[in-house]
């Protein structure tokens, strides 16, 4: 496979255009190639990521968190969790940051169309469901009902908050719950999956997208199957420690696949026999 930014061993310089602090420990980084051929070829679908290189440092996997009708605007939303995060986190716009990708599967909104959409997020995990989101906003149309289940530890972990507002005005649902309040909170409390609860849907057309810590995608699956949608309409984004992106270093083999390659987005059906399995 090669990525959109040519061989796939080989990061092109990208640079810092803006950054956008979050959370706590989760900025937005804005990214423009150098390289206006580059810059120009580069595509991605909703739920593929980059490795993005520091020299002297290392790789790592982030997905992509910008809208895919406007590639030239890359965006990467970024929590701080090793050496080459903590790196980026200290950098500024005007910085220069390797970029090769994209690589892996991605959410099935094209196989979803006429469908209705559960889309479920917890934490970080609201980024890589947002291309998909951006997608569903500029061809509304083409879905029937679409719900977005988002939630966060505390309310000020919650991710995008400030774009709910539009979502809702094309008429997506949104409903956010935090596992703990403060005194500002006046939403639910609770765990993702228990917004289910308020949730009829036609297992017959309901497709459900999800990504979050692996515990809550436990719960987002039982929840889905106990309302009947099928184990091939449910998609999960994976997490596993990648180093090439290319299926070569195994790193992260998963049962039979690798997710860099086969994933990160999978359907239930393909991994039933290995998520049901702790710590596999």
């Amino acid at each position: 496979m090669t990525p959109a930014t040519g061989h796939p061993m080989v990061p092109q310089p990208a640079a810092i255009t803006h950054v956008q602090s979050e959370t706590t420990g989760v900025t937005t980084y804005t990214l423009e190639f150098r390289d206006p051929a580059v810059r120009e070829a580069y595509r991605f679908r909703p739920g593929q990521f980059n490795m993005l290189y520091l020299p002297g440092i290392g790789e790592s996997a982030i997905s992509v968190s910008s809208d895919p009708a406007e590639p030239a605007a890359l965006r990467h939303t970024i929590r701080i969790a090793g050496n080459v995060t903590q790196a980026i986190s200290r950098m500024e716009a005007g910085g220069v940051i390797g970029v090769r990708g994209p690589y892996g599967s991605s959410w099935p909104v094209d196989r979803a169309v006429g469908n209705d959409l559960i889309i479920v997020a917890g934490g970080i995990g609201l980024a890589p469901l947002r291309p998909a989101i951006y997608h569903v906003l500029r061809h509304r149309a083409d879905y029937g009902k679409v719900t977005v289940l988002n939630g966060a530890r505390v309310p000020a972990d919650l991710l995008y908050p400030q774009e709910y507002d539009t979502w809702r005005s094309h008429d997506i649902e949104v409903a956010v719950t935090v596992d703990r309040a403060d005194e500002t909170w006046k939403g639910r409390v609770g765990v993702v999956p228990i917004l289910f609860y308020a949730l009829r849907p036609d297992p017959k057309r309901t497709t459900v997208l999800a990504c979050g810590p692996e515990i809550m995608m436990h719960f987002v699956v039982y929840e889905a199957l106990a309302r009947r949608i099928p184990k091939e309409r449910i998609f999960l984004s994976l997490e596993r420690n990648m180093k090439c992106a290319v299926a070569f270093c195994g790193r992260c083999q998963y049962g039979p696949t690798f997710l860099c390659k086969d994933g990160p987005v999978m359907s239930y059906d393909r991994i039933e026999p290995f998520f049901t399995v702790e710590e596999f």
